[in-house]
């Protein structure tokens, strides 16, 4: 049986901590963990999921913020054209960021 990863309980501020269920909600944990986390949260991320549970998660997520869909475009190595959030955010402009 794998280590549990150590994440900041900061990340997952809105579910019960304690009751994670890291291979059930690997999906949930490694787009939360790239939105919120710092390098070392990614990297536990990485250790414990491996780079192509990573990979396939990241490119099917329909969101995360532009600069972390840059984080993760530089993280595994793949052009943004290849993430479906950053698709979806072309197809959808914001209003002007003022």
């Amino acid at each position: 049986m794998k280590n549990k990863p150590v994440f900041q309980k900061r990340i997952f501020w809105d579910v019960d901590f304690e009751k994670i269920d890291y291979d059930a909600k690997a999906n949930f944990v490694i787009e939360r963990v790239f939105e919120r986390g710092d390098v070392e949260d990614i990297r536990q991320c990485r250790r414990y999921y491996g780079d192509k549970k990573v990979t396939q998660v990241l490119l099917n997520t329909r969101f995360l913020p532009e600069h972390r869909i840059h984080l993760a475009s530089a993280v595994i190595n793949r052009p943004l054209e290849d993430f479906r959030c950053y698709i979806l955010r072309q197809l959808n402009p914001e209003l002007y960021p003022y």
